[in-house]
Protein backbone atom coordinates (compact mmCIF):
# COMPACT_ATOMS: atom_id res chain seq x y z
CA UNK A 1 0.00 0.00 0.00
CA UNK A 2 2.75 2.47 0.49
CA UNK A 3 4.46 1.73 -2.53
CA UNK A 4 1.40 2.62 -4.47
CA UNK A 5 0.63 6.03 -2.67
CA UNK A 6 4.66 6.47 -3.34
CA UNK A 7 3.59 6.10 -6.69
CA UNK A 8 0.79 7.89 -6.71
CA UNK A 9 2.83 11.03 -4.59
CA UNK A 10 5.86 10.69 -7.37
CA UNK A 11 3.46 11.13 -10.01
CA UNK A 12 2.04 14.49 -8.68
CA UNK A 13 5.06 15.58 -7.98
CA UNK A 14 6.52 15.16 -11.52
CA UNK A 15 3.56 16.70 -13.10
CA UNK A 16 3.37 19.75 -10.97
CA UNK A 17 7.07 20.10 -11.64
CA UNK A 18 6.67 19.61 -15.86
CA UNK A 19 3.47 21.87 -15.69
CA UNK A 20 5.36 24.65 -13.80
CA UNK A 21 8.22 24.37 -16.24
CA UNK A 22 6.15 25.67 -18.91
CA UNK A 23 6.16 28.98 -18.41
CA UNK A 24 10.16 28.71 -18.27
CA UNK A 25 12.04 29.76 -21.37
CA UNK A 26 8.62 31.81 -22.97
CA UNK A 27 9.72 35.74 -23.37
CA UNK A 28 7.02 38.47 -23.63
CA UNK A 29 6.52 39.36 -27.36
CA UNK A 30 8.50 43.02 -27.53
CA UNK A 31 6.11 45.81 -27.60
CA UNK A 32 6.90 49.09 -29.03
CA UNK A 33 4.78 52.41 -27.90
CA UNK A 34 3.69 54.13 -30.82
CA UNK A 35 2.91 57.74 -31.02
CA UNK A 36 -0.42 59.26 -31.93
CA UNK A 37 -2.68 61.83 -32.30
CA UNK A 38 -6.26 61.67 -31.53
CA UNK A 39 -8.00 63.20 -35.03
CA UNK A 40 -11.00 65.43 -34.51
CA UNK A 41 -14.26 65.17 -36.85
CA UNK A 42 -13.04 68.00 -39.12
CA UNK A 43 -9.90 67.00 -39.51
CA UNK A 44 -11.10 63.43 -40.80
CA UNK A 45 -10.62 61.97 -44.52
CA UNK A 46 -13.58 62.63 -45.98
CA UNK A 47 -14.37 59.17 -46.44
CA UNK A 48 -13.59 58.29 -43.33
CA UNK A 49 -15.65 60.84 -42.05
CA UNK A 50 -18.65 59.39 -44.17
CA UNK A 51 -17.90 55.64 -43.03
CA UNK A 52 -17.71 56.96 -39.01
CA UNK A 53 -21.51 58.58 -39.31
CA UNK A 54 -22.93 55.71 -40.94
CA UNK A 55 -21.64 52.97 -38.02
CA UNK A 56 -21.82 55.67 -35.29
CA UNK A 57 -25.33 54.46 -33.90
CA UNK A 58 -23.87 50.86 -33.12
CA UNK A 59 -20.40 49.88 -31.19
CA UNK A 60 -17.80 49.57 -34.25
CA UNK A 61 -13.94 49.26 -34.25
CA UNK A 62 -12.47 49.93 -37.86
CA UNK A 63 -8.81 50.86 -39.72
CA UNK A 64 -8.34 53.07 -42.52
CA UNK A 65 -5.29 53.86 -44.32
CA UNK A 66 -4.51 56.96 -46.14
CA UNK A 67 -1.32 59.18 -47.01
CA UNK A 68 0.86 56.92 -45.13
CA UNK A 69 -1.08 56.63 -41.95
CA UNK A 70 -3.35 54.32 -40.29
CA UNK A 71 -6.14 55.81 -38.71
CA UNK A 72 -8.11 53.03 -35.81
CA UNK A 73 -11.22 54.18 -34.98
CA UNK A 74 -13.59 52.85 -31.71
CA UNK A 75 -17.20 53.71 -31.28
CA UNK A 76 -19.19 52.95 -28.30
CA UNK A 77 -22.70 53.54 -30.10
CA UNK A 78 -25.54 55.30 -29.06
CA UNK A 79 -25.36 56.81 -25.52
CA UNK A 80 -28.64 58.50 -23.76
CA UNK A 81 -26.47 61.71 -22.82
CA UNK A 82 -23.60 63.71 -23.77
CA UNK A 83 -20.71 64.15 -21.08
CA UNK A 84 -18.62 60.90 -22.28
CA UNK A 85 -14.57 60.38 -23.06
CA UNK A 86 -12.30 58.07 -24.09
CA UNK A 87 -9.14 57.46 -22.54
CA UNK A 88 -6.48 55.75 -24.76
CA UNK A 89 -4.72 53.06 -22.61
CA UNK A 90 -1.73 52.23 -24.77
CA UNK A 91 -1.14 51.95 -28.31
CA UNK A 92 1.67 49.48 -28.89
CA UNK A 93 3.26 47.73 -31.64
CA UNK A 94 4.70 44.28 -31.65
CA UNK A 95 6.07 41.72 -34.39
CA UNK A 96 2.75 40.74 -35.69
CA UNK A 97 0.19 43.14 -34.86
CA UNK A 98 -0.86 47.01 -33.27
CA UNK A 99 -3.07 46.75 -30.11
CA UNK A 100 -5.07 49.63 -29.46
CA UNK A 101 -6.60 49.09 -25.51
CA UNK A 102 -9.05 52.20 -25.18
CA UNK A 103 -11.57 52.62 -22.19
CA UNK A 104 -15.25 54.99 -22.55
CA UNK A 105 -15.70 57.43 -19.36
CA UNK A 106 -18.97 58.01 -18.03
CA UNK A 107 -20.16 61.71 -17.61
CA UNK A 108 -20.24 63.50 -14.69
CA UNK A 109 -23.44 63.86 -12.64
CA UNK A 110 -23.26 67.56 -13.54
CA UNK A 111 -22.36 66.65 -17.56
CA UNK A 112 -25.26 63.96 -17.75
CA UNK A 113 -27.99 66.25 -17.24
CA UNK A 114 -28.60 66.71 -21.23
CA UNK A 115 -31.24 64.65 -22.51
CA UNK A 116 -29.89 64.15 -25.90
CA UNK A 117 -28.21 61.11 -27.35
CA UNK A 118 -24.47 61.15 -27.95
CA UNK A 119 -22.24 58.77 -30.03
CA UNK A 120 -19.04 58.65 -28.60
CA UNK A 121 -15.84 57.84 -30.67
CA UNK A 122 -12.51 58.04 -31.08
CA UNK A 123 -9.82 57.69 -34.26
CA UNK A 124 -6.04 58.05 -33.35
CA UNK A 125 -3.49 58.63 -35.96
CA UNK A 126 -0.33 56.74 -36.56
CA UNK A 127 2.11 56.12 -39.22
CA UNK A 128 0.62 53.72 -41.52
CA UNK A 129 2.26 50.08 -40.71
CA UNK A 130 0.95 46.84 -42.50
CA UNK A 131 0.24 45.00 -39.61
CA UNK A 132 -3.11 43.63 -38.08
CA UNK A 133 -5.25 45.94 -35.43
CA UNK A 134 -6.19 44.73 -32.07
CA UNK A 135 -8.63 46.58 -30.54
CA UNK A 136 -8.66 45.53 -26.84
Amino acid sequence: MKKIWLGVWLAAVLCAALLAGCGFGKEEEAKTNLEFTVVDEERLPEELKKIVEEKKEEAFKLTYADGGYLYLCIGYGKQESGGYSIAVNELYATENAIYLDTNLIGPKEADAQGTNPSYPYLVVKTPFMDKTVVFD
